[in-house]
C-alpha cells in the first residue's frame, strides 16, 4: 500500500510508530496529485512547496493531525493564498488572515496541499470544472466537487467542504466517501466566502467515519477525543425510516441499497421506526426563499460593478434575488422556525433518521434532467438538492456514507440525520455500519 491511500487515522498510526514521516506521506500525495489532477481537475491550485516545507516543520507538531495532507475548498481563507471562489470575480484575491477553521487544522498539525474546485461561489451541485472520480464522463456533485474527488481519489487524505444545500453530501455521495455536515453553527464561518449565511455549513470530506470524527474533533474546537467507539452493537437505537418524500422519486438501486444499509443497522440491534417528515411541501420554496436573497445581499456591489465577471448560471440566481421581496424572505424565515420545531418533534421519536443522501447517482456531464418511471423530469440540480436541503433548513446535522454502488459501479450513500448536535450518535451509527463492510478502496483513476 502506498502512504496516499492511508486514512487519516492509519496515517497517524503509521507516523506515530515511527514508520511514516510527515515528508514522506505529502511527497506520496502529491505524486498521487501529478499522476490524477489532468483527469480529474479537482484542484484550482496545487502548493507543493508550501506542503513539503510544512511537512518538515509537521515533524516538529504534536497535533492530532500531524502531518496528515489536506484539501480545502477554494471557499476557505488561508493568509497570503488566493480564494477564488472558482470564479472570474476573485481574479488577483489574496486572503489577509486565516479562517477559523484554516487556522485550527493548521495548529493540529495538518498539511496544506492547496484548494479544491467549487461550483462558482458554492452556487451549483454539478461543480462543471471537476470530473467524477469514478467516471470521467459524470459529474463530480457540488458544490464541493473538487474536495470530494480528491479525497475519493487519494489525492488529499481529507479535505474540507461546504454545504448550503447539500454541497458536502452530494459529491460525498457521488464520489464514495464521507461527508459531514455539522449542526449549524457548531463549525465556525469566520473567513469562508458564503453563500446563505442562514445555511452555511462547514464539514469534512474523508473516506471513512472515523476520519470524519477526527477532523471535526479539530474543527469545532474539542479538546477530547470523539471518534466512535470500536464496536458495532446498535442495540436499542431507534432508526427513524422515512414513510413519505426521502424515498419519492428515487431510482430503484438507490432506494434498494439505502434499505439493505437500514436493515444492516437493524442486524446490529437497531430498530426501525416509520417516521412521517414534517411540512415536505415547504422544503423546497423555504430553502430558496432564504438562499436566493441572502447570496445576491452577499454579491450586490461585485453583481453591479462586474456583473460579467460571473457564469451565466450564476449570474442569473443572483439576478433574480434582487427580485424577491422583503415578506417574501421574512415568509421563508417564518417557515424555517416552524420547520425545525417540527423535526424538533418527529426527532424525539428516534435517535437518527437513515435516507438516500441523493435520489440518483452521478448523471453524465452535459445532462440537464432526470426522467423518473412515472414520466416526470425533474433538473439535475433540483434531483441532489431535494432530499439534502431539509438539513440545511432545519440546521440538524446529516452524515453521508457509502452504501453500495449501482449497475454502472457508480457509488451510492445513506445520509443519517440527528437531533442538533448530535453529530457523536451519527459518527457511531454510521462507524458500526462501515466496519461491516469490506475496507473501501480509492477510485481506479487511470
Amino acid at each position: 500500500m502506498q502512504p496516499y491511500e492511508l486514512t487519516v487515522a492509519a496515517a497517524a498510526a503509521e507516523m506515530r510508530a515511527g514508520r511514516l514521516s510527515p515528508v514522506e506521506l505529502v511527497d506520496s500525495v502529491l505524486g498521487r496529485i501529478e499522476q490524477v489532477e489532468p483527469r480529474l481537475q479537482a484542484y484550482v491550485s496545487v502548493m507543493a512547496e508550501r506542503a513539503r516545507q510544512e511537512a518538515l516543520a509537521a515533524d516538529r507538531s504534536q497535533g492530532p493531525l500531524r502531518g496528515i495532507p489536506m484539501g480545502l475548498k477554494d471557499l476557505i481563507d488561508v493568509a497570503g493564498t488566493a480564494t477564488t471562489a472558482s470564479s472570474r470575480a476573485r481574479a488577483g484575491h489574496r486572503a489577509d488572515a486565516d479562517s477559523t477553521v484554516a487556522a485550527r487544522l493548521t495548529a493540529a498539525g495538518a498539511v496544506l496541499l492547496g484548494k479544491t474546485h467549487t461550483h462558482e461561489f458554492a452556487y451549483g451541485l454539478i461543480t462543471p470544472q471537476t470530473n467524477n472520480a469514478w467516471d470521467q464522463e459524470r459529474i463530480a456533485g457540488g458544490s464541493s466537487g473538487g474536495s470530494a474527488v480528491a479525497v475519493a481519489a487519494g489525492a488529499a487524505t481529507f479535505a474540507l467542504g461546504t454545504d448550503t444545500g447539500g454541497s458536502i453530501r452530494v459529491p460525498a455521495a457521488l464520489n464514495g466517501v464521507v461527508g459531514l455536515k455539522p449542526t449549524y453553527g457548531l463549525v465556525p464561518r469566520q473567513g469562508v466566502t458564503s453563500l446563505s449565511w442562514s445555511l452555511d455549513h462547514v464539514g469534512p470530506i474523508t473516506r471513512t467515519v472515523e476520519d470524519a470524527a477526527l477532523v471535526l474533533a479539530v474543527l469545532a474546537g474539542r479538546d477530547q477525543d470523539h471518534r466512535p467507539p470500536a464496536g458495532t452493537d446498535l442495540t436499542g437505537l431507534r432508526v427513524g425510516v422515512p414513510r413519505n418524500y426521502y424515498f419519492d422519486r428515487v431510482a430503484p438501486e438507490v432506494e434498494a441499497a439505502v434499505r439493505q444499509a437500514v436493515d444492516r443497522l437493524a442486524s446490529l440491534g437497531a430498530r426501525p421506526v416509520e417516521v412521517e417528515i414534517p411540512m415536505t411541501r415547504y422544503i423546497k420554496s423555504t430553502h430558496w426563499g432564504l438562499m436566493v436573497p441572502e447570496a445576491t445581499a452577499y454579491h450586490e456591489q461585485t453583481l453591479r460593478t462586474a456583473p460579467d465577471a460571473y457564469g451565466p448560471d450564476v449570474r442569473i440566481l443572483l439576478e433574480a434575488g434582487a427580485l424577491m421581496s422583503a415578506a417574501d424572505y421574512l415568509r421563508a424565515q417564518r417557515a424555517q422556525t416552524l420547520m425545525r420545531q417540527e423535526w424538533a418533534r418527529m426527532l424525539a421519536e428516534v435517535d437518527v433518521i437513515a435516507a438516500p443522501t441523493v435520489p440518483v447517482t452521478a448523471v453524465r456531464a452535459g445532462a440537464e434532467s432526470i426522467t423518473w418511471p412515472d414520466g416526470t423530469s425533474e433538473s439535475a440540480s433540483d434531483a441532489y438538492v431535494r432530499l439534502s436541503a431539509p438539513a440545511n433548513v432545519t440546521g440538524v446535522p446529516s452524515l453521508s456514507v457509502p452504501v453500495g454502488r449501482d449497475q454502472a459501479g457508480m457509488p451510492i450513500g445513506m445520509q443519517l440525520l440527528g437531533k442538533p448536535f448530535a453529530e457523536d450518535l451519527l459518527l457511531r451509527v454510521g462507524h458500526a455500519y462501515e466496519q461491516t463492510e469490506p475496507a473501501r478502496e480509492l477510485a481506479p483513476v487511470a
